[in-house]
């Protein structure tokens, strides 16, 4: 089969089987690297473990990663799939903006990961849901139970969590069917031309980087749009923008930013490594989430307020000199 099948797919679960034809572009191609590039549902270290464990094989046979494929080749066998963690409920520190029977919403403090994952089996947010209200357990997936959206580690503000499987049934499909309204405050680098626009991209995961996502076709990318308008400038070197996401894809406004070429302050994995201003992390901020309540079907918009750490940055630059486009924060 034409590797080409295998379209980036970050909200899936990795395929059960692999079944990969090398064709003659690819010949020569490192085995590991070859993989990395067409199956994209999993990590990379999870892929080498599949190589390791002999779960993928070339024509039947083992190989090791380095291994040199040529063409025809034939690529088949299973994933490694990692032990789940056991989740154990443990005091996390996030503030509670609104709470019922049914949901919870939060703020989302930065440097807290969402769910236990690879190098983060504890200390996430979803510790600190199961400390805070046991019957999450049974909510949704069982690895992140509760869980219907995310954001990065870096990223602060506003989630709502399911208490229920009602709930969390509801709310998947409210976010599938993009009946929930999202809205971000972010800096960027730069000033802008125009004053308000829409970005509308296919992103995939990065064929090399894997930590990175990237802007590409519409054949191996999935549709992703975001509209911004700016709030505040500051000087020649920084903007604040309202950003409303109408699609969520992984790291969507951080690539949507960069791709405009003006990336997120503080954010070294897609602007600059180094900056003339220093920053504690990446200025992006889950501002305002509305959404109709899964059971009431009431209008629930709740708001949270930038976190000290970005608030301190607005604040320093305003002291320097800056012109309000709007009256926001």
């Amino acid at each position: 089969m034409n590797p080409s099948f295998l379209k980036d797919s970050i909200n899936d679960s990795p395929p059960a089987t692999v079944d990969l034809e090398v064709f003659p572009e690819h010949s020569g191609s490192r085995f590991d690297h070859f993989l990395v590039q067409f199956v994209t549902a999993t990590s990379r270290n999870h892929l080498v473990q599949s190589i390791r464990e002999g779960l993928l094989r070339v024509d039947g046979k083992t190989k090791k990663s380095s291994y040199k494929l040529k063409t025809g080749e034939r690529i088949k066998g299973s994933l490694f799939v990692p032990a789940a963690p056991v989740l154990a409920p443990q005091q996390v520190f996030f503030e509670i903006l609104y709470e019922d029977e049914s949901l919870l919403f939060i703020s989302k403090p930065p440097g807290l990961v969402v769910h236990p994952a690879q190098g983060n089996p504890d200390g996430t947010l979803v510790n600190g849901l199961l400390y805070h209200c046991q019957q999450i357990a049974t909510v949704g997936d069982e690895i992140r139970p509760g869980i219907v959206h995310r954001l990065d580690k870096d990223t602060t503000g506003i989630m709502v969590v399911a208490k229920s499987n009602q709930a969390h049934r509801s709310l998947c499909e409210a976010f599938k069917s993009r009946n929930i309204d999202k809205e971000y405050l972010c800096l960027v680098r730069g000033i802008l031309k125009e004053k308000q626009g829409r970005v509308v991209t296919h992103i995939a995961r990065h064929p090399v980087k894997r930590q990175k996502m990237a802007v590409c076709d519409e054949s191996r990318g999935r549709y992703s749009a975001s509209s911004w308008e700016v709030l505040e400038e500051y000087g020649y070197d920084w903007s604040l923008l309202r950003v409303k996401i109408e699609t969520g894809r992984t790291h969507q406004i951080r690539v949507h930013m960069s791709f405009l070429g003006h990336p997120v302050a503080g954010d070294t994995l897609y602007g600059r490594a180094r900056q003339k201003m220093k920053f504690p992390r990446q200025m992006l901020h889950a501002h305002c989430l509305s959404l109709r309540h899964p059971i009431s079907q009431q209008r629930l918009s709740l708001t949270a307020p930038l976190w000290p750490d970005f608030q301190q940055k607005i604040e320093e630059l305003r002291a320097a000199g800056y012109e309000r486009l709007q009256d926001i924060i």
